[in-house]
């Protein structure tokens, strides 16, 4: 690099459950790591990008640097929820440092895949659905929770409830994670409508837990919930199309909970991820310099 390089790079993993962001030195060495709240910018707009921002200072804190660096500092910072250039703009020109803004599904892929093809079903708070061939990427889905993210950790969390209420209508058979939630709610439909009437995509998310363990010892709605979501990951990779000698990468909270319950010759090209989103980050940051 040349002398006006930049010394430090910052990369920006933001989504539905919480951000994070790293600083790392010119070799790509991570100095400080930090935490916020949650970044979903179709959610919320102005909160997102002050926890992008609270996550990059504590991040150069971390470090022992003083935030003065970031005028100097090459960024990008990759959104859940951002759905258009506007929106990308809109964050960039409100964060208090220089950024590149994208949606969260470009750092995933550059995070999970780097430069090998493939398909990336990414599953967190959200959903995530992706072919990279080594020139660009395609996507499908990822539109939020009302409309989309099938197969997510808030479509687990959310499926789950309604799944307990119609155990307790008489309308399918009961299992132990129905009673368990119906517990944990108040033991009646009532606190169910109340907690959903205020829940949060990340809220629906921190029930996923509760599913994925259970399903794995047989209980009858977890199963059923899991089947749902692995038909969905299968539709996608089959429309998405895994290039010739690629892989298919299950990631985020939830992705590897999927693995066993897809078909053989899915699970013939799993691979693991390379990396997370927030490494995908960091690796545009570094890139935009070269």
């Amino acid at each position: 690099m040349d002398d006006d390089a930049p010394s430090y790079f910052v990369g920006v993993d933001g989504g539905g459950s919480g951000c994070r962001a790293v600083i790392a030195d010119a070799t790509g060495r991570v100095l400080g790591r930090g935490d916020a709240g949650p970044a979903n910018a179709t959610t919320d707009l102005v909160l997102a990008t002050l926890h992008a921002a609270d996550a990059v200072y504590q991040a150069v804190s971390a470090a022992g640097l003083e935030r003065d660096v970031l005028a100097s500092t090459t960024a990008h910072v990759g959104l859940a929820g951002i759905m258009d250039l506007p929106m990308a703009r809109q964050v960039a020109a409100d964060l208090p440092f220089r950024a590149r803004v994208s949606d969260d599904r470009r750092t995933f892929v550059a995070g999970a895949l780097g430069d090998t093809r493939g398909v990336l079903i990414g599953l967190g708070t959200g959903t995530i659905a992706a072919r990279w061939d080594g020139r660009k990427a395609r996507f499908i889905g990822g539109y939020g929770l009302q409309v989309s993210d099938q197969a997510s950790g808030a479509w687990l969390g959310r499926a789950a409830l309604s799944e307990t209420l119609l155990a307790h209508d008489g309308l399918r058979s009961g299992s132990d994670l129905g009673h368990q939630l119906m517990a944990r709610m108040g033991g009646d439909p009532a606190g169910i409508v109340a907690f959903a009437a205020r829940a949060t995509p990340a809220d629906y998310a921190a029930l996923a837990p509760l599913v994925v363990t259970p399903a794995a010892a047989g209980d009858d709605i977890a199963c059923d919930l899991m089947r749902r979501g692995a038909d969905y990951i299968d539709r996608a990779v089959r429309a998405l199309g895994i290039p010739r000698g690629g892989v298919l990468c299950l990631a985020g909270g939830v992705g590897s909970h999927y693995a066993g319950w897809l078909p053989d010759d899915l699970q013939a090209v799993l691979a693991p991820p390379r990396g997370s989103a927030l490494d995908g980050a960091l690796s545009l940051a570094m890139a935009q310099a070269r």
